[in-house]
């Protein structure tokens, strides 16, 4: 779903344009939010300036977007991408308090989960649904790994939130390279090393790291511990208080565009961003031209084919992307079949089945799933019901590197499947340890929100990273910014997040 839109705007020349006027493209988490902080600053300080959002797609919300079960809306929504926040997600949480958005929480849900690596489950508990945080006081992982494995692991996550969250504080400031952050945050050494490396060498055991960490890496990141940097591999362990929007998380990015007064063009791809003069820039559409004072880049470079001028597109090195497979489906089927993992028939087996890479280290087979979710069964949207609606039916969804096919699925859910929808996304960037990161700022009056992505990959931290693009935006072209000496900080609020309070 979209919020209604005004009809495409005749092209305006930059000379007659009554404001400055910023180009957003992409209308993610990334491009909606700084259309928001943008707005922010608008209210705060009288500033004159209009906003443009171009999106390709056809919807606001990027990867995060949402399905009816059997194409029905009679059903509730489905999440097909972009699935949760947690607890020190901020941003998020306080769009959702402040746009009055209901969530669903999954601390309380049901359900076994299991560590699967190809031909046995290694490790199995009752009820879990935050993928690593509640583990810890579980008798069976201290059985598997000891004590100081998990406390270690704990203390070294929250060091690394502790770290991350001064992001947020009240005398958080413009950062002009993802590096000069990462140091500033004291967070280098881990997107330096995997996070296998990290955590093997502050005392956490390989089996731990390789299973339990691992684990929470493929389905998160779909990659392995000691593929991606520590920094997002820690991420996948700070899972605390996850949450998703009733209805789909889009809901939080079209209100960010609706408070912001943005004219969106849907359906619109940019070919192209062109210099003028003064430091200024034409963007370039299959259909028309516009000019503007400057433009925000918010979608991933080198998905989206747009031009950039010759001595600007080496700045943004290749980043590639997991190209992860999704596949959502509906079964009468209460647990998947004892069978394909090994048990006897009516055997109980988790619902939640996550996976580690570790059997095939060992010469194993690998699982040919990152992860199998049971999310609940469907809902509908009213209190009336059709007759021609299913119930008792469960929506499942699994995330794989390779498609998953219907005999596939005949055999794990007991020929007892229903509706079935496959979505292939460019989901998660390639995360391997590094030091190095496009410029935020490819030149006068152009940012790029999306040199953050190779640091941490989250709907999250693209609106951090376009609160930091709009700041240096702003002081740079119109001697402005989303919070300025004159309004003054809440030094001491607990709950002081910059870009809100201020």
């Amino acid at each position: 779903m979209t919020l209604p839109l005004e009809p495409s705007p005749p092209d305006i020349p930059l000379e007659t344009s009554h404001s400055p006027r910023i180009a957003i493209i992409g209308a993610g988490a990334g491009g909606s939010s700084a259309a928001f902080w943008i707005a922010q600053a608008k209210e705060r300080h009288g500033l004159d300036v209009s906003i443009d959002i171009y999106e390709r797609n056809d919807y606001i919300g990027g990867r995060s977007t949402t399905v009816h079960p059997y194409n029905n809306t009679a059903y509730e929504p489905v999440e097909l991408g972009a699935s949760i926040f947690v607890d020190i997600n901020k941003n998020l949480r306080r769009a959702t308090n402040e746009f009055n958005l209901s969530l669903h929480g999954f601390e309380d849900e049901e359900g076994d989960m299991g560590i699967w690596d190809g031909e046995q489950f290694l490790y199995t508990r009752k009820r879990v649904t935050e993928p690593i945080g509640s583990w810890l006081d579980n008798l069976k992982v201290l059985w598997r790994y000891g004590y100081h494995s998990p406390k270690i692991m704990q203390k070294l996550v929250q060091s690394m939130t502790d770290k991350y969250v001064k992001i947020y504080e009240s005398d958080a400031s413009t950062w002009t390279s993802i590096e000069d952050l990462s140091d500033v945050l004291g967070l280098t050494d881990m997107i330096s090393q995997t996070g296998a490396e990290y955590f093997q060498s502050h005392g956490v055991s390989q089996k731990f790291a390789n299973e339990l960490i691992e684990a929470a890496t493929r389905v998160n990141y779909a990659q392995n511990v000691d593929g991606l940097h520590a920094l997002v591999a820690g991420c996948s362990l700070a899972a605390s208080g996850g949450s998703s929007v009733k209805g789909g998380n889009w809901q939080i990015f079209e209100h960010f565009v609706k408070r912001s007064g943005a004219r969106v063009f849907l359906r619109t791809e940019v070919v192209g961003i062109q210099r003028r003069s003064g430091h200024t820039w034409t963007i370039v559409t299959q259909e028309e031209r516009r000019d503007y004072d400057a433009v925000i880049l918010a979608a991933p470079y080198h998905s989206t084919h747009i031009s950039l001028p010759d001595d600007l597109s080496p700045l943004i090195l290749p980043q590639p992307y997991i190209h992860l497979h999704v596949t959502l489906l509906s079964t009468t089927a209460v647990t998947p079949n004892p069978e394909y993992f090994g048990y006897k028939p009516g055997s109980k087996v988790p619902t939640t089945v996550l996976t580690t890479f570790e059997g095939v280290r060992n010469e194993g087979e690998a699982p040919e799933f990152n992860s199998l979710s049971y999310l609940g069964q469907t809902r509908f949207t009213g209190d009336e019901t059709e007759d021609s609606l299913k119930t008792g039916e469960w929506i499942v969804k699994i995330f794989s590197m390779e498609p998953i096919s219907d005999e596939w699925l005949a055999n794990v859910f007991q020929s007892q499947v229903g509706w079935v929808l496959r979505k292939e996304w460019d989901s998660y960037p390639v995360l391997p340890p590094t030091t190095t990161f496009p410029p935020v700022k490819l030149d006068d009056g152009l940012f790029y929100v999306n040199a953050f992505e190779p640091f941490i990959s989250t709907m999250e931290t693209e609106t951090l990273a376009s609160r930091n693009v709009v700041d240096w935006l702003l002081r740079d072209k119109f001697n402005s910014s989303i919070c300025s000496d004159e309004t003054g900080y809440i030094e001491k609020a607990s709950d002081f997040i910059y870009g809100w309070d201020c």
